[in-house]
């Protein structure tokens, strides 16, 4: 594993955990009133297509950053939806 491939590791945890204080925040109130419905699936969205992406390089990082934000991302539609 050479140099660029451990930035792009902490780059991706980093960015990815950055996301999880929302989804416990939001889980924990059962409260999306703040929460933007649109913004979240274009999010989404772009999330998937540079999780193809990642699995089109072959890059480790982004395939599990994106991964992981997906599977959160859903969850907070998920909340959305149902605490509408």
């Amino acid at each position: 594993m050479d140099y660029i491939e451990i930035i792009g590791l902490v780059a991706a945890a980093l960015t990815t955990t950055a996301f999880v204080p929302q989804v416990y925040k939001t889980w924990k109130e059962k409260s999306t009133k703040d929460i933007s419905l649109s913004m979240y699936t274009v999010l989404f969205t772009g999330v998937v297509l540079w999780l193809v992406y990642g699995i089109y390089l072959g890059s480790l990082p982004i395939i599990l950053a994106n991964t992981i934000t997906s599977v959160l991302l859903i969850f907070m539609l998920y909340m959305k939806i149902k605490y509408k």
